[in-house]
């Protein structure tokens, strides 16, 4: 081995410990549930970042839904969930710090529902039209109010500067794109995994919420289906895209209504 081979791998070396470092220096205690987490933001960036992404974010999915009657129905249900959630918090001397608020989109024909970090939830109007009932509702926004308070964008991001720091250090060690490129792929299937699991997280919080605002946590299982149906054997709707497969998610939901309510859901809850 030559010095400059050398010289090459001291220098990968170098890059792929400090992003180490850093990735594990970027931790944070999460204010909601005391868990610590690797984070690349604090709660004040996470929440304006989503009040800058926010206008973006409308302009993609055709502005706000032109309906004030059904953009009331989406806010009364999601201040219904915020205000379980920070019932719950006061109970264990703990608080909210995100400013939730939630959009109906205009968009008819894409089938999805999101998060931005800091909490702006929104609802396409082509997946709001296809719910049925007030508690599948509850349970779509409960899941995505669960990405924001398990910080999960803010852990993406951390994640992904960790990758692109491994990914640097490799393309330097083996000199050439080839070994770049498999070292991102291996990135990417990384972020898959913690992506998936991010997403039934989102769903534990999805039945929870539901459920202490009022709601048959079991409506979430007809969201499922609805999904399911609205895929029909062709590409899965957006809200899907980078979700477990609906039939994996309803099982692992089903198991997360078991353990929360041992006895059998409640009576009483609104469907």
């Amino acid at each position: 081995m030559d010095r400059i081979d050398i010289n090459r791998l001291a220098i990968a070396a170098v890059i792929a410990i400090i992003s180490i470092i850093s990735y594990f220096s970027a931790s944070d205690n999460n204010p909601i549930t005391g868990e610590k987490q690797q984070v690349a933001l604090s709660t004040r960036e996470e929440i304006n970042l989503g009040l800058r992404a926010a206008p973006e974010m409308l302009q993609q999915y055709q502005g706000l839904l032109p309906n004030q009657q059904a953009q009331n129905h989406v806010n009364n249900i999601g201040n219904q969930l915020i205000t379980a959630l920070n019932s719950a918090l006061e109970r264990k001397s703990r608080k909210n710090p995100y400013p939730f608020k939630f959009y109906l989109l205009a968009d008819n024909q894409t089938i999805n529902a999101f998060a931005l970090p800091g909490g702006r939830v929104f609802i396409t109007a082509a997946l709001y039209h296809r719910l049925a009932t007030e508690g599948q509702l509850a349970g779509v926004l409960g899941h995505e109010i669960g990405h924001v308070v398990a910080r999960h964008s803010a852990q993406q991001l951390a994640k992904q500067n960790l990758t692109q720091g491994l990914t640097g250090a490799a393309d330097i060690a083996g000199g050439d794109i080839k070994t770049a490129r498999i070292a991102q792929a291996i990135g990417q299937l990384i972020h898959m995994k913690y992506g998936r699991a991010d997403e039934l997280e989102a769903d534990t919080w999805g039945v929870k919420l539901a459920a202490q605002a009022g709601y048959d946590p079991r409506s979430m299982l007809n969201v499922m289906q609805i999904l399911e149906r609205a895929a029909g054997g062709q590409s899965p709707p957006e809200f899907l895209s980078t979700h477990p497969k609906p039939t994996n998610r309803i099982v692992y939901i089903q198991h997360v209504i078991h353990e929360a309510f041992p006895n059998g859901v409640p009576e009483g809850l609104r469907p």
